[in-house]
């Protein structure tokens, strides 16, 4: 069964269960235990042992242990004790009240959190948590639901992050074209500067990004977003009171203390920005022995570095809770609160990271690339035939690097082979697709750390968001669909940027319709 199209059940499993459940934990798990049993050949005892050891090699393998996941999973808990901490001394509260007189609409605490998105555009895990700190308190003020605020995060994190060259994404994409490009013996292309020509390519990155402020100026709430946009207006209820599970809400469990001043909140996370860039950097000129920045970003610890930012920022909102006047919930109390706020978002983390194994193992990625390598299409679609495979792998799998480490070589490969002026088109084609499917995809961590962030319940932020990434998916189908007719990359943007704006503006008319009917 392994590589071949019975490789799809697992993932195809969990992702029907969700839709039809809601509960990610049983849906992850059932994927689990039925991706474990086809590849034990239906063998109950090793397949328990399969389930065991890919939970272990999480965290310990082949005689050591593997930091990465640990790092990641220290800095939640960090996080989740910074977010109490940060309630529990009214700073949140206090930056919501300044924030509310200088911004006074929902639309500008939607334009607000997708600017801050595309400033920070050095990691998505960085991006995706730090901004949620930072924009939750307004976002809550103005009534945008948790759901909306998630979606805005998520939609400026990996595509920002996929498009800047300074980044842990771009170091790594970088890093892969070198090697493609050193296989090939294309002696006529450099990796940074190919990373920069593929850029104005990767359509859908650029269209997800517009899409963000185009849904705040137009108050474009389709699919289930609409349901959770008008509850908040309506009753100020921004997360669906049915959910138990959603990570880094503490308001109703921590008494915020009414002293509180803006710097409780700002001066924390300006902590934890300086702290964890300047790790970044560190760890990275220790690793690769150069100052160059993307040899830099290529070498360097995210993990280690988001652990050492949030603990010091940790410490720094200690240090203010303790010299506070006035009441306050205790210091235990506090602590609990905030490591048990982040306990579902490591739960669901850790079954996605299994599946993540799981579906590796059986080899869904290697069926979906072979049925690239085999096709037999007019070279012309080439761009897009990849941008769908890997949006349809990185949906599977819950993985973009995952799948740019699979499909970028293929493309290359294609692309040399059959016509070398598509290089550039066809690997911005799969970073395309490959965020496209993350967006998608239950199983995806930065959709994981994005409602997070957002302190939204997981499903709500996935179920909502598919709509908003079809949308773009569509006007980057449609530009990469030109590029094949015209071979012209700025008609083809322009096409792809025209058709979203359309797009948008005709499902605006339609809503309208539909609640004037």
């Amino acid at each position: 069964m392994e590589g071949t199209i019975f490789s799809l059940i697992p993932p195809i499993l969990m992702i029907i269960l969700v839709l039809l459940t809601r509960k990610v934990l049983l849906s992850l798990g059932a994927g689990i235990i039925v991706g474990a049993l086809m590849i034990e050949s239906f063998d109950v005892l090793e397949t328990i042992k399969r389930i065991w050891f890919t939970f272990q090699e999480l965290f310990y393998a082949e005689g050591s242990w593997d930091l990465w996941s640990i790092q990641l999973i220290i800095f939640l808990l960090f996080l989740g004790m910074l977010i109490a901490f940060l309630t529990a001394s009214g700073g949140a509260k206090a930056f919501g009240d300044w924030a509310i007189h200088k911004i006074r609409t929902r639309e500008g605490s939607q334009y607000m959190t997708g600017l801050l998105g595309m400033g920070i555009f050095i990691d998505d895990y960085f991006n995706s948590l730090t901004i949620g700190q930072v924009s939750r308190p307004v976002t809550d003020r103005h009534r945008v639901s948790r759901a909306k605020l998630a979606y805005l995060i998520d939609s400026t994190s990996a595509p920002v992050t996929v498009l800047s060259p300074i980044s842990s994404w771009g170091a790594y994409i970088i890093g892969i074209i070198a090697t493609i490009i050193s296989t090939n013996e294309l002696t006529n292309y450099q990796a940074f500067n190919s990373f920069i020509q593929m850029v104005p390519y990767n359509f859908y990155a650029i269209s997800a990004i517009l899409l963000v402020f185009l849904v705040a100026w137009l108050n474009l709430d389709i699919g289930p977003m609409k349901k959770h946009e008008d509850r908040a207006k309506e009753t100020g209820q921004l997360v669906d009171p049915d959910n138990d599970d959603i990570p880094g809400d503490l308001q109703s469990e921590i008494y915020e203390n009414t002293l509180g001043k803006v710097s409780h909140l700002m001066i924390p996370i300006v902590v934890l920005i300086v702290v964890t860039l300047s790790m970044m950097i560190y760890t990275g000129i220790q690793a690769s022995g150069e100052t160059n920045l993307i040899s830099i970003f290529a070498d360097t610890d995210v993990n280690l570095s988001l652990v050492v930012g949030g603990f010091v920022a940790l410490l720094v909102s200690i240090i203010f809770y303790f010299t506070q006047n006035g009441e306050k919930t205790s210091f235990a109390r506090v602590s609990i609160e905030g490591i048990k706020a982040m306990l579902p978002a490591i739960y669901i983390l850790v079954l996605a990271w299994m599946i993540v194994s799981i579906i590796g193992a059986i080899g869904t990625d290697a069926y979906l690339s072979g049925l690239v390598e085999r096709s037999n299409i007019d070279v012309a679609y080439l761009p897009f035939l990849l941008f769908i495979v890997s949006g349809f792998m990185a949906f599977s799998t819950g993985t973009s690097w995952g799948t740019f480490g699979i499909m970028l070589p293929i493309a290359g490969s294609m692309a040399v082979t059959l016509d070398p002026g598509l290089f550039i088109p066809a690997l911005a084609a799969v970073l395309a697709g490959s965020v496209f499917g993350d967006h998608c995809s239950p199983i995806s961590d930065t959709s994981v750390l994005s409602s997070t962030g957002a302190g939204a319940n997981h499903i709500d932020h996935v179920l909502t968001q598919i709509p908003y990434a079809i949308l773009a998916a569509i006007a980057s189908s449609i530009g990469y669909l030109l590029f094949a007719w015209t071979d012209s990359l700025l008609l083809s943007l322009i096409v792809t940027i025209a058709a979203l704006v359309l797009l948008a503006y005709l499902a605006k008319q339609l809503l309208m319709k539909k609640d004037t009917a």
